[in-house]
């Protein structure tokens, strides 16, 4: 039995990496699922995947920094299926590599509005449309580096510690009111961004980070995605769950 059977979900970043695997697990799961991205054709492609598979899809291009934007994407959603029950709050960027004491202002605004208020802005309309639909769940997508530092990476660290805290705060929040908000903390994962962004030297080097002795899979963090996403979790709300081939537990 399909356990997303006859709900309907946003997925943000859904044209590669982490998301377009949520997308497609959702969907096999029996989900309608609305594909976000600011890439077109990426979000487009994914939307392919599903239909061709069987599944059900509908992309929208949405830019996950801008509050008008989450706004309509929601709109759009529930217009188009009727309902929204779930959603993964996923696009993000890594932002450049520099200390704090030099790290460049306009790159932190843009990491901090796309990681931590594309989070918030998500989550400011998804909410009360999941609540007109009876109940559901978001599932945000921190890191590994929401619990702990990273050098070079400030932006970076302080937006997913953010989204850790953000997703507690609304957890709390909402418990009572049927509405579960847990938060994925991935490991490195071979992304197109790791895979883009960094040279062999580079990627061997954070492959030794991980006692499993590889960098994780999209597919593998979209599994556990999957199941906080589906009543099979039904007693977890405020949690972080870290998918990360032992990174955290050096």
């Amino acid at each position: 039995m399909s356990i997303l059977k006859d709900k309907v979900a946003i997925v943000t970043g859904g044209g590669s990496g982490i998301g377009k695997q949520v997308a497609l697990k959702y969907a096999a799961e029996g989900a309608k699922v609305v594909v976000s991205d600011i890439v077109e054709k990426a979000g487009n492609e994914t939307v392919a995947e599903i239909i061709a598979a069987g599944g059900e899809a509908f992309f929208i291009k949405a830019d996950t920094g801008s509050a008008a934007e989450n706004e309509s994407l929601v709109q759009q959603t529930v217009a188009k299926y009727g309902a929204l029950h779930i959603a993964c709050n996923n696009a993000g960027i890594g932002g450049p590599s520099a200390p704090a004491g030099e790290y460049d202002l306009e790159a932190w605004d843009k990491v901090i509005k796309i990681n931590l208020s594309g989070v918030f802005y998500g989550m400011r309309y998804q909410i009360p449309a999941i609540l007109k639909s009876g109940g559901g769940n978001i599932v945000n997508m921190a890191s590994i580096l929401g619990k702990v530092g990273f050098a070079g990476s400030s932006a970076y660290v302080a937006a997913k510690h953010g989204v850790v805290g953000l997703t507690e705060a609304a957890a709390v929040e909402y418990a009572a009111k049927g509405v579960r908000v847990n938060a994925v903390g991935p490991g490195f994962i071979k992304t197109p961004l790791v895979e883009s962004s960094m040279d062999q030297a580079s990627r061997d080097a954070l492959i030794g980070l991980h006692p499993i002795g590889r960098l994780g899979e999209s597919a593998e963090v979209a599994e556990l995605v999957l199941w906080l996403s589906s009543d099979k979790a039904s007693f977890v709300t405020g949690s972080y769950y870290n998918v990360d081939g032992g990174y955290l537990a050096r």
